[in-house]
């Protein structure tokens, strides 16, 4: 595993858990769509971040724990 694939993959799994609580919100639960609202701000600010400033904390962190990815090597067969 590499920095950026799992920053993708939480990135993912953040969206399905706003997701999830909106979908609740939207059975009439106002707490879980206020909860799915919040995250969805939180992902937004976050990529506008990484667009404005090219900073990512979460890639950040995670290419010091992971390392980066080395998308130019060849996968063998072997």
């Amino acid at each position: 595993m590499c920095a950026e694939r799992v920053q993708r993959i939480l990135t993912a799994i953040m969206l399905g858990i706003a997701l999830m609580f909106m979908a609740q919100g939207a059975a009439g639960d106002a707490l879980s769509l206020k909860i799915g609202v919040a995250l969805q701000v939180f992902i937004i600010l976050m990529m506008l971040l990484w667009a404005f400033t090219n900073f990512c904390p979460s890639l950040w962190f995670f290419t010091k724990v992971f390392g980066p990815c080395n998308w130019s090597e060849k996968r063998s067969n072997g």
